[in-house]
Parts: C-alpha cells; sequence; structure tokens
C-alpha cells in the first residue's frame, strides 16, 4: 500500500542538490516519519483521553505539529495549500524556528528514557539537508499520506523502512555497518531463545535490526507461540530493550526502525560504549542477554583503551570484553565476530580467547560463509556463550549455502533452519550433533597456550600440502620464458 509513496520520497530526494546517496535519502525520510509518527502517535492519545472524558497534554505546542505546518487541512479535511508553507518561507520556518524548538526538548525533559529527550536528542544531531523549500514541500505532503495509526499499517512501514536500512547498507562502508542480514538475526534470536521479563541489550546497536527482531520474536509469543497478557506488552515495551549508538545517523534510524517495529520510546542511548571504564559496569547495568554485531577492523585512541583490562586497538575485541562484562552471572550472547578473532596469535587475542573460554560458556561457533555480509570482504562468525561457568566443549558449525551469495542471492531463512534445529539438541547431546558440516571440539585437546579455536572441519580430507617456494618461483622463471617467446613470435607475424 505504501511501497509507491516511499519510492516517490527517494525521487524527490534524488532531484535535490542536498542528497547525494541512500544515506541522505535514509536521514532525511527518517526525520519527517518521526515527526509523521509522533502526529499519529499524539492524535491517537487526544482521542483516547476524549473518550475517557480527560484531557490530554500534548507533548508538541500547537504551531510545531505537524499537522499545522507540513499538512495543514481545510474544513473539509483537504489539503490546505492556501496556509501550507512552501519555498523560502517553508525552509525558513524548518531551519530557523521547527529545529530548534525540536532541539530545545532535551533540555526540557525529565530523564533520558522519555520520549521528549528522544525528540530533542534527534533533532539535535540530524539537519535538514533539502535544500530546495519547493523539493522539501513536495516531500512533506509524499510522507503525509503514511499512516501510523494501525499496526497492519505499522508492520507494512517497518518493512519498507527495513528495505531502505539494507539499500543504504550497500551504498556504502559506512551504511554497511548499521545491516546485519535479518535471517542471521533472526537465527541467533532463535537460538538464545529470550523470554519475556529478560533484558536484552546491544550495545553496538546500528539500525537496532537484534532489538526490532527480538521485539517481534517476542511479541509473536517466542519459539511456543504463547499469547501475551497486558502485563507481557508493558514489559516489552518499557523494561526489555537497551541499546547505545555511537553515530548520529545510526542512533536516528535506530530510533525510527524501533519505533515501526512497534517500541514507542525506546531506551537507545546516543554514546560511544567503550568510553565507559569496565570497573565502573554494576551489577545493575548488566542484562539476561546480549545481541549484537559490532564494528571489526576500527580502531580506537589509547585513552579509550585504558578501558578494559585487555588493552587493543580492536573494536570488536574491546566490544567483546565490553559484552562480556555486561552480561549477568547466567547470562547468554549471540555475538557477531571476524574469523580471525579464533586463529589471531596476537597477545590480546589470546588473552581475550583465554578469558572468553575460562569464564564463560562458548557452546556453539557458527561459521558463516563469504558473502554473508554484502559488500564486506572479510568472513565472520557467530559466538554463542553462556557467562559464569567455563568451556568444556565447543560446537562449531559450518554453514555451506551451496551457492555464491551476494545482492540478487543473500543468506535467507531457509539456510539457516538445519543450524538451529540441530543446535537445539548439540549441545545436550554432542554425539547428535555430529554431522558433515557440524562437529564438538574438546577445549582440552586444543593448545593451552594459544586457545587456537580456528574452524576446522574434520570430517573434510585435508588438502594438499603447501608447495615449495622454490618449486614455486621455479614455475614462475618457466612461465616467463614461455611468454617471451610468444611474444617473439607475435613480433615476426608484425
Amino acid at each position: 500500500m505504501f511501497e509507491q509513496v516511499f519510492k516517490n520520497i527517494d525521487d524527490i530526494f534524488h532531484k535535490d542538490a542536498g542528497c547525494s546517496s541512500e544515506l541522505d535519502y535514509t536521514e532525511q525520510s527518517s526525520w519527517m516519519l518521526f515527526l509523521k509518527y509522533l502526529d499519529d502517535l499524539e492524535f491517537t492519545k487526544s482521542q483516547e483521553a476524549e473518550m475517557m472524558m480527560e484531557t490530554y497534554e500534548y507533548i508538541i505546542d500547537a504551531p510545531f505539529r505537524w499537522s499545522a505546518w507540513a499538512a495543514p487541512k481545510d474544513a473539509a479535511g483537504k489539503f490546505d495549500h492556501n496556509n501550507a508553507l512552501t519555498g523560502d518561507d517553508l525552509m525558513d520556518f524548518v531551519d530557523g524556528e521547527l529545529f530548534p524548538y525540536l532541539k530545545g526538548f532535551k533540555q526540557r525533559a525529565d530523564n533520558a528514557n522519555t520520549i521528549e529527550y528522544k525528540i530533542g536528542e534527534i533533532f539535535s544531531e540530524i539537519k535538514n539537508k533539502i535544500q530546495s523549500g519547493y523539493s522539501l514541500r513536495d516531500a512533506l505532503e509524499k510522507v503525509d499520506l503514511l499512516r501510523f495509526r494501525s499496526q497492519d499499517e505499522k508492520h507494512e512501514l517497518s518493512h519498507l523502512y527495513e528495505a531502505k536500512i539494507k539499500n543504504m547498507g550497500n551504498a556504502g562502508r559506512n551504511g554497511g555497518e548499521y545491516y546485519t542480514p535479518r535471517p542471521l538475526i533472526r537465527a541467533m534470536v532463535d537460538v538464545i531463545q529470550p523470554q519475556i521479563g529478560e533484558t536484552i541489550y546491544d550495545g553496538a546497536a546500528g539500525s537496532a535490526g537484534f532489538l526490532c527482531e527480538a521485539f517481534d520474536y517476542l511479541r509473536q509469543g517466542g519459539r511456543e507461540k504463547k499469547p501475551l497478557s497486558t502485563n507481557d506488552l508493558e514489559i516489552l515495551q518499557t523494561s526489555t530493550f537497551y541499546a547505545k549508538e555511537k553515530k548520529s545517523l545510526a542512533y536516528v534510524i535506530a530510533i525510527m526502525n524501533m519505533i515501526l517495529h512497534g517500541i514507542e520510546a525506546p531506551n537507545v542511548l546516543h554514546t560511544n560504549t567503550l568510553s565507559e571504564n569496565l570497573m565502573d559496569i554494576q551489577p545493575s547495568n548488566q542484562h539476561d542477554i546480549i545481541l549484537a554485531n559490532p564494528p571489526f577492523g576500527g580502531k580506537e585512541r589509547k585513552e579509550v583503551q585504558e578501558n578494559f583490562p585487555i588493552q587493543t586497538g580492536e573494536t570488536a575485541f574491546l566490544f567483546l570484553q565490553h559484552f562480556i562484562k555486561m552480561l549477568k552471572p547466567g547470562g547468554r550472547a549471540a555475538v557477531v565476530i571476524k574469523n580471525t578473532f579464533l586463529s589471531n596469535t596476537d597477545n590480546a587475542a589470546i588473552k581475550l580467547r583465554k578469558e572468553l573460554l575460562e569464564n564463560c560458556n562458548l557452546h556453539t561457533i557458527l561459521d558463516c560463509p563469504g558473502g554473508t555480509f554484502i559488500g564486506a570482504g572479510v568472513k565472520t562468525v557467530v559466538l554463542f556463550f553462556t557467562k559464569g561457568e567455563p568451556t568444556l566443549n565447543t560446537w562449531f558449525y559450518e554453514l555451506n549455502v551451496g551457492r555464491n551469495m551476494g545482492k540478487t542471492n543473500p543468506l535467507n531463512d531457509n539456510d539457516l533452519k538445519e543450524f538451529v534445529e540441530l543446535q537445539k539438541t548439540a549441545v545436550s547431546d554432542k554425539t547428535k550433533g555430529e554431522t558433515a558440516q557440524s562437529w564438538s571440539l574438546a577445549i582440552s585437546d586444543i593448545d593451552q597456550t594459544t586457545y587456537d579455536l580456528s574452524v576446522k572441519n574434520p570430517n573434510i580430507a585435508e588438502t594438499a600440502s603447501l608447495r615449495e617456494p622454490k618449486a614455486i618461483i621455479d614455475d614462475i622463471i618457466a612461465l616467463d620464458k614461455e611468454s617471451e617467446a610468444i611474444l617473439a613470435k607475435i613480433q615476426e607475424l608484425l
């Protein structure tokens, strides 16, 4: 129903000089969608209050409500072109009055977990990039066609917004940091099996894909599809999902994504997670479940590294320490990380593997094939672990989808079906988890000086040993001579 509206909005952005990529399209549509959502939310709440013969106190003052400046209506409920700002007048209002007013909510809010604070935070970090007031007017009129007043409408909008995030991820490395394939996330959630009443945390939230999928899983009653009570729904809304995100655009997208999935006031903090000293994390800060795909390949400054007992510039290694600390005893985690973490020989990697194996039960490692992350040139694994007990055995599953994956042939839910089903029994009975693609490794059998956990499938015959360097050089010399002879013959013919 709304797909064509989204396409029309992107077409408007594409023609405007201020928007140059999918990242800009998503950013600009996000702040407009947010304000339209807020207007629909306030309208619904005012209607509910009226039915209860109560007075509803609006969050947004009358001149700044969507229905006042973005889409004024006449007495018949039709768009009022005579009173709609456009051109320079619209730009002056949005940049000079609306954004400063909305930004001010951050100072006026009671605390960071209110919708008022989120409004202030979003408009402190984002700006209107559209340069033409006429393009902005066109975009606003298209956004006004979208409705957030029913669960079906929100569900469709959430799917369309997910598609925008995915396209943004394919637009470049910065965008790609925000997108994890949803089939992989769903498999991770299904293995962890969160329950109502448990808290779920992602300290590198990106577009909040993990929390949105976990919300959908719990909203549908988990693996057993149990109906939820009113109290269960309240717990889901207010005290289940927690996140942190460093980058401004990702923070805004995370908020919007969670709202579209049905979480009205997301508990997302805009902060650098790694700037928090591990020693300052108290039991009250810890969570039952962690689901995350921290950025890898990044580097952190020396003063940030000093917040961690195992100091390293590798961002993903710092995040892994943070996640272990943020788990409650008995808490469960599923974390995506570069597969080289399993075998790196630097001191930080060895110490971190030792820490993980001694203080957590690393019960499952999912080895993902190349192409799982579109546009990424590295292979990844997913670590599944429980805090508070040492690792005795680790079950490995080598995912083989039987095809080359890419933008037109991405990972799908069926690819991971066998892994999810087999994992249920493999961790309790390792003999039942033995297949051509999976095996169990006793931690007592690995090298206790390196704690190397490299993915080495024992069910596959070893490949031929590497040739000697001298033999390779001799072959190169022979090929060079052959090439010279061919070129000489070609010269004779010319």
